[in-house]
């Protein structure tokens, strides 16, 4: 069929290797080549994958044909679950999960649930479009951080049953992957323009696939569970296809134009970029004043004006004044004459001016500055550009043409000095738009380019978010897409680059030999409408040399990824996505966009939600900067803490559109949350389930959510343990419903660490220890164990993927891998079962243990120390369940059992000793016998040598106030100091001494 031809076409492509071949092979497609990255998808049988290396420095292609998936999860290959080492590895755990994870499918969508048409018949899905990474990209936090974002949100969702899917791609990113091989071919002493277009593109199509995967590589790296079989690059022949289908839809539909427009130009690139690729930056300048000689005036009338760019006096075409400015009314009107150019020009009054800044008269210059430009359409003014495209002056520029623009600069205010024209120079701090790729100073300029009209997009886009039929997180940002859409331009689509997507606008010329453009989805189509256009067969046609904005087909992302304009499975079952993650800086120059062109192309809105993250930061909040010295590579982070501690601390440091901090004491701190969870499961595994039989191993296997009759059977500290956990799993996908990632995650830390390890793991060990295998309350606390640790693996999982799936594969289980477990709370499920009055109670047990270990910490008691303890409750089944829990009441407080009481009655014992009362709660109290606390002997001889230091501290102050000369003659304050201390020590003298009266006396301490 159709795909197998096309196969094989591929394959003879790549052995033929250069664009013409491509062309000669009958292919009529925009780009030069197919890129190598698309191979799997399209041939089926191998695949060519790239792995990532510890540290990758260059794609790994392993192309294997046919591999077979490893059965067996590798972290388990070759031992028994119970062969946990004592500390958690990641870097030994981390690559082979991925790729078992990869070579099992377990990243696709499932197929079992689509029609017969492919749509899926329940609206199940759940896709996310990955924002493509540029193709020359490396790894840095802002890509982990969004790709930790949406692998919580896809995880989250495959494991509650909805078919997923995760699209990668990456962008040919036009500018800077010409710029970069630009260079590469400079260096070694090749020209761009001395080869030629079709040699050069066929030099990026090399670098491309040679260096082009390390982003992928590196993604990988980072855990995310996209379908990399679904991987797409905007350069391949079916995106290009999309591309030039949407660029002559919106032609035909009057949505496309060419013409003259203000626009940023780069000089050394020889393109215009976007707003977008334009960074301004607060430089120190100058500012020039000089005096714009009135035409028929006498002697020495002028109009004094300021500029920050003297070049651009050349291009001059009106002074202009505010209409209400009484210094200038009398001018409006006049004509000035341009220095050293023969050309008079009007003085004309607009309210645009700030009568403030400078004198409060302009030169305009339409041909190079923006608002100029505005100013002179109102007033109807001509357009003349001095520059050429290389920022070197022009004809226009008279005596001054051929030289730079800053060359032209000092020399034409030279003149202007020479001539007596200049008033003064001052320094003067500017803001200077410079170029994101090349470093320069971008330089205004008219030039004739290809349009799209953005009003009638902008619409239905802004229609669609002031409904609340798409939502954008966190909601302030909709005021910056408003105020974008609102004050919309049309948006220039062209660039003069050779590499991207080749304009389809063919040219020929009539018999009068006019030009007339034939817009067209292939030079074959192109061909024939000129033909019937121009009544005749013999015609010439030149493509357009201009290549289409790079954001023009990213604007296509989210639709032409999965197949549009075709009607494709993939496109009906999985558009329109539901979430586009991305980062708040990209707001209007992206999402914007997206939301105009799928909703012309599509009739849809391409997402329902939009999710904006911050900037990664240092942890002083700065932003990172090679010459600040304070990136964070993220490579290096996993290679020393791991990916789940750096996921982890990505998302929980923040919240929708606000900045992150990342510190390294955060990370360290996740690694160990890393190491705590595993050396929770290693306890469990090699402890409670060590030596149990196959079958009571697979009764403990949790297959869905524990019932509320076998939760009301439990004791009171499983019954609680158990309802928290229920209470976190409602809490945490309430809050991933709502997209508050960075919370959710933190509450799950917050439970393994200060409920689960910190006071159930130690109550159960009153269970199992000297327990028989049938022991009933050990066999409580084995499920209990198991089904809290695995629920809450689960809901870690989209957070921490490794060490999640390392550790629940070494739990009794359902299933191959813990991405596809059932999320605990699942839709549709009725609420999980939770014991608020055993939550209570429990609350009450760990505030009695509590006030009894800060009691032995107040008296510094001995940590091995055992004391006796009489625990009041008044409430007679809270005392009936502390009663049940003595043990683990003993353990925790480091009580005696054998002299731990309880008692309803909330007085002290009447046995006569001293005691130190303990409020804990309403109707819970604590008495501990002082002797319990206090070796009184010990104690005696501790108070004694303190008050002894005291006494021989007091007596040296007391000397030195006492000394002839010393309140006389020593500063004030120093007399004062003095006298300060002697009071506070005598004060603490008298409580140390008040405190060994208060000791019994031998004949108290013997009785």
């Amino acid at each position: 069929g159709e795909a197998s031809m096309m196969a094989v076409r591929c394959m003879a492509l790549l052995s033929l290797g250069s664009a013409a071949a491509w062309r000669s092979a009958g292919r009529a497609a925009p780009v030069s080549r197919l890129s190598l990255a698309r191979l799997p998808t399209r041939l089926g049988a191998g695949q060519f994958r790239l792995h990532a290396s510890s540290r990758l420095s260059a794609p790994v292609a392993s192309a294997t044909v046919n591999d077979a998936p490893s059965a067996q999860c590798p972290v388990l290959a070759g031992q028994d679950a119970e062969d946990m080492p004592k500390t958690y590895e990641h870097g030994q755990v981390e690559q082979p999960l991925y790729r078992w994870w990869e070579d099992k499918g377990f990243f696709k969508p499932k197929s079992d649930t689509c029609a017969a048409d492919g749509s899926d018949p329940e609206d199940d899905t759940f896709t996310i479009s990955m924002p493509p990474p540029n193709v020359t990209g490396y790894l840095h936090m802002g890509h982990a951080l969004f790709v930790a974002l949406q692998d919580i949100m896809i995880r989250w969702n495959r494991m509650r049953g909805k078919n997923t899917l995760w699209v990668p791609g990456t962008d040919h990113a036009g500018i800077a992957t010409q710029m970069l091989v630009d260079r590469q071919l400079q260096a070694e002493g090749i020209s761009r323009l001395e080869i030629g277009r079709e040699a050069f593109v066929d030099k990026v199509w090399e670098w491309k696939e040679q260096k082009g995967g390390y982003i992928t590589g590196q993604i990988r790296r980072l855990g995310a569970s996209c379908d990399w079989e679904r991987e797409r690059f905007t350069l391949e022949p079916e995106m290009s296809a999309a591309v030039t289908e949407a660029f002559v839809r919106l032609h035909e539909r009057g949505l496309v134009y060419k013409g003259d427009y203000m626009c940023n130009w780069s000089p050394e690139l020889q393109t215009a970029v976007s707003d977008l690729e334009v960074n301004y930056s607060e430089e120190m300048g100058k500012l020039y004043t000089f005096k714009y000689m009135l035409a028929g005036g006498d002697g020495d009338e002028h109009i004094a004006v300021a500029t920050t760019r003297p070049e651009t006096i050349l291009g001059d075409t009106a002074l202009c004044v505010h209409p209400e400015d009484d210094r200038y009314k009398a001018f409006v009107g006049r004509k000035a004459r341009v220095p050293f150019v023969d050309r008079e020009i009007p003085v004309i009054a607009d309210d645009y001016v700030d009568r403030e800044f400078g004198t409060g008269a302009l030169k305009i210059t339409p041909a190079h500055d923006v608002n100029d430009y505005e100013i002179g359409k109102r007033h109807d003014l001509p357009v003349i550009s001095v520059m050429n495209k290389d920022a070197t002056i022009n004809d226009q520029g008279g005596k001054y043409a051929g030289l730079d623009r800053y060359e032209a600069r000092e020399r034409l205010w030279a003149d202007m000095e020479a001539a007596g024209l200049a008033i003064s120079v001052k320094d003067h701090m500017q803001r200077v738009p410079r170029s994101e790729r090349s470093g320069e100073v971008i330089e205004p300029l008219v030039s004739t380019q290809w349009f799209v009209r953005a009003g009638p997009l902008a619409k239905p886009a802004l229609d669609k978010v002031r409904s609340g039929e798409v939502k954008i997180i966190p909601k302030r940002f909709e005021k910056v897409y408003y105020n974008w859409l609102d004050n919309i331009q049309d948006w220039c689509i062209s660039r003069q680059l050779w590499w991207g997507h080749r304009i389809p606008v063919w040219y020929a010329r009539d018999e009068a030999g006019e030009e007339r453009a034939f817009v067209a989805r292939s030079e074959a189509e192109a061909l024939a409408q000129a033909k019937e256009a121009l009544g005749k067969e013999d015609v010439a046609l030149t493509q357009d040399p201009d290549v289409l904005d790079t954001w023009f087909s990213s604007g296509l992302w989210p639709f032409n990824t999965l197949g549009w304009p075709n009607d494709t499975p993939d496109l009906r079952r999985f558009y329109p996505t539901q979430v586009m993650e991305t980062g708040y800086d990209i707001l209007f120059f992206w999402v914007a966009r997206m939301m105009m062109m799928g909703i012309e192309l599509t009739g849809q809105a391409p997402f329902h939600t939009v999710y904006m993250h911050g900037l990664v930061r240092d942890e002083k909040g700065q932003k990172m900067s090679k010459t600040k010295g304070n990136v964070v590579d993220p490579l290096e982070a996993i290679d020393t803490y791991g990916t789940d501690a750096l996921r982890y601390t990505l998302v929980t440091g923040s919240t929708p559109g606000q900045d992150i901090p990342l510190s390294t004491e955060r990370l360290l701190t996740n690694r160990n949350l890393c190491n705590k969870l595993w050396n929770t499961c290693r306890f469990i595994v090699t402890g409670p389930l060590a030596g149990l039989s196959p079958e009571a191993l697979a009764s403990l296997r949790v297959s869905g959510p524990m019932g509320a009759d076998e939760l009301a059977a439990m004791p009171l500290p499983e019954r609680y343990i158990v309802s928290r956990l229920h209470e976190l799993a409602r809490q945490v996908t309430e809050n991933l419903e709502e997209c508050v990632l960075g919370a959710a995650g933190s509450a799950i830390a917050r439970f393994l660490w200060d409920e689960f390890a910190d006071w159930y793991i130690e109550v159960s060990k009153t269970r199992l220890q000297g327990a028989s295998p049938d022991d009933p309350a050990a066999a409580t606390a084995r499920r209990a164990l198991v089904y809290v640790l695995d629920s809450s693996l689960r809901l870690l999982h989209p957070y921490m993927p490794y060490v999640t799936e390392a550790l629940w594969q070494r739990l009794p289980h359902e299933g191959e891998t813990i991405m596809r477990a059932k999320w605990p709370q699942m839709p549709g499920d009725p609420p999980l079962a939770v014991d608020d009055k055993a939550t209570a109670q429990f609350a009450l047990f760990q505030d009695t243990v509590r006030a009894m270990r800060n009691a032995r910490a107040e008296y510094k008691v001995e940590p091995g120390k055992k004391i006796p303890a009489t625990v009041c409750v008044a409430d007679a089944d809270t005392r009936a369940r502390f009663e049940e829990e003595k043990a683990a009441l003993a353990l925790l407080a480091r009580a005696d059992p054998g002299a731990l009481a309880f008692s309803g009655d909330l007085a002290a014992p009447s046995s006569g000793e001293k005691m130190v009362h303990l409020v804990v709660a309403d109707g819970v109290e604590v008495f501990l016998p002082l002797a319990g606390l206090v070796d009184f002997a010990q104690e005696r001889k501790r108070l004694e040598k303190q008050a002894a230091k005291l006494e021989a501290s007091i007596d040296k102050i007391q000397g030195r106030l006492s000394a002839p000369g010393f309140v006389d003659k020593a500063p004030a304050h120093v007399v004062e100091q003095a006298r300060t201390e002697l009071s506070e020590q005598q004060e603490q003298l008298g409580t140390v001494r008040k405190s060994i009266a208060e000791l019994p006396d031998d004949d108290e301490e013997s009785a």
